[in-house]
């Protein structure tokens, strides 16, 4: 898995490598900040007629000789209603009043698109809470390395059923609207878990369900805000089409960098009830930027057609996933995912027996953060178009060899040669990251290419969950593992096995490499570039 540094509440998971030095049990994609830049004032090549003006000429005969030059449009907005030939392009999914000339990644900041990347944003901010669950079970409930990956995993599942999300808010509206209404109930539910876990939990039941209803909260709100994207990317070009993803990936890359950076100075300086205070306030900002959301309101109690709609939806889901050119492909990813992780055992020994503070862990999950971007950066640079089953087999490779250098830091070979372990922890999880962040590009660019047109969204959405099952598999393995070996919060003389055992596993799947489809990624599409959503969710 990608190398983060505490326990994640928010439950995005990614692939092997299995662990770095200070890695949790599941882990969100991190992402680079987005960038904002002001848009061009729009020239016209017309003249409009308004009340002061004279009136406009009689058309001119079909033998005239003059010319009309148009102005150029070098400053032009990237998303417009006007091609360059000057005539009207029709652009369904733009918003009728527009509040600001600011574009970001070339979509216009309209409230509509504001809504989306604020929902994004708390998405990715919301991993300020992570280092302060992992300390709270450590330090605060005294649980052990097994019992922290368990309810870890547990507290995942609403991650495994996303497709029913979508199912529910379109074919169940709530107080009228399929979108604004579910946004709101889930800023609210995730505020109330953050509140319980800041005032009454104080036994690992409660925190478990407390952790399990913000994990539903993000895990619904995402699937509406996905939802919303797909409406609005509907009829256009595939560059406003990448655009507005950039918009997307850009909010909750720009939300986890910040949260890297304050999660562990906030846990040293006020502890952990503050941070889930804190963390208390922000889904309210998705309830909040639901009104901006423009959706008419639906009259009346859910129609028969819309549930023979839904369940058609349903029976589609299933023809798509039993195909071979899906299944088979899927059960790789799943096997992939599934074997066993020991970060959470990492974590308990670079706390408790390095002593690494929750300071040096935040500074550590931000350089990962941005190490995340490079492993992006390296898959676009040089291997998108090498076939997935040599991308495959050479990054879970690479990565079992780079995952065994935990046993160095486990037995102190480090400073057998003068290097310390916090900057031993740095290198190894730097590597790890970017390795694990480019092994796991191809997962996306595969499930984006199995699913068929007219259900894009859903068919993603279904196998993200099949991978995330998979990597909660895999941790209830680790956590198995950890309790056999006997790793507790304090005894770690079976660690080093413990490791070695995990990362080998890693190479267990690959005699299944054949389920894969052997081409060249790209060769389906020759002309275009993949669209995928750099969302693991």
């Amino acid at each position: 898995m990608v190398l983060d540094v505490s326990l994640n509440p928010v439950f995005i998971v990614l692939p092997s490598p299995k662990s770095s030095i200070l890695s949790p049990l599941v882990s969100q994609i991190p992402a680079n900040p987005s960038t904002v830049v002001a848009a061009g004032v729009r020239r016209r090549t017309k003249r409009r007629r308004t009340p002061s003006s004279p009136p406009l000429s009689p058309p001119m005969p079909q033998n005239d000789m003059s010319v009309t030059v148009p102005m150029p449009y070098e400053d032009e907005p990237f998303v417009s209603s006007r091609n360059r030939n000057g005539t009207s392009k029709s652009v369904p999914q733009r918003n009728k009043y527009s509040i600001s000339s600011i574009s970001c990644f070339g979509v216009e900041l309209t409230p509509d698109n504001i809504a989306i990347s604020m929902v994004y944003f708390v998405q990715g901010v919301l991993g300020l809470a992570r280092l302060a669950v992992s300390f709270y079970f450590k330090d605060d409930l005294h649980l052990d390395p097994a019992e922290t990956a368990v309810i870890t995993g547990f507290s995942a599942l609403p991650w495994l059923i996303k497709p029913l999300y979508g199912f529910i808010s379109d074919s169940v509206p709530l107080f009228g609207y399929r979108r604004r209404s579910y946004l709101v109930l889930s800023g609210l539910l995730g505020a109330l878990s953050w509140s319980l876990m800041t005032t009454f939990v104080s036994d690992k039941y409660g925190a478990a369900f407390c952790i399990l209803l913000g994990s539903l909260s993000v895990a619904f709100s995402d699937v509406v805000v996905d939802s919303m994207v797909v409406e609005r990317a509907r009829g256009e070009t595939q560059s406003v089409s990448g655009s507005l993803q950039s918009l997307c990936w850009g909010s909750s890359a720009f939300g986890g960098i910040v949260s890297s950076y304050f999660s562990g100075s906030l846990v040293d300086a006020y502890g952990v009830r503050f941070v889930f205070g804190l963390s208390a306030l922000l889904p309210l900002l998705t309830s909040a930027v639901a009104v901006l959301v423009k959706e008419q309101r639906v009259r009346g109690p859910l129609s028969s057609v819309s549930k023979d709609s839904a369940f058609g939806s349903i029976l589609e889901l299933w023809q798509a996933i039993k195909q071979p050119n899906v299944f088979l492909p899927t059960l790789f990813i799943f096997l992939w995912q599934a074997t066993p992780h020991s970060e959470s055992a990492m974590f308990y020994f670079t706390t408790n027996k390095l002593g690494f503070t929750p300071e040096f862990l935040g500074r550590v999950k931000l350089v990962t953060s941005i190490a995340s971007l490079l492993g992006v950066g390296l898959y676009n640079g040089f291997l998108k178009n090498v076939p997935l089953r040599k991308i495959f087999l050479g990054t879970t490779v690479t990565g079992t060899a780079l995952g065994l250098t935990q046993v160095i830091l486990v037995t102190g070979l480090n400073r057998e040669f003068g290097v310390s372990d916090e900057w031993f922890a740095i290198g190894d999880s730097l590597i790890i990251t970017v390795l694990g962040q480019a092994s796991f590009m191809p997962v996306l660019v595969l499930a984006a290419r199995l699913c068929p047109e007219g259900m894009e969204a859903t068919l993603f959405a279904t196998l993200m969950s099949v991978s995330n099952g998979g990597s909660v598999l895999g941790g209830l393995l680790g956590a198995g593992l950890t309790q056999v070996l006997g790793i507790t919060k304090d005894g770690f003389d079976n660690l080093a096995l413990l490791v070695i055992i995990c990362n080998l596993s890693s190479l267990l799947p690959l005699p299944l490499l054949h389920l894969l489809p052997a081409d060249n990624p790209s060769n389906d599409r020759p002309n275009q570039d993949i669209d995928v959503e750099l969302k693991s969710s």
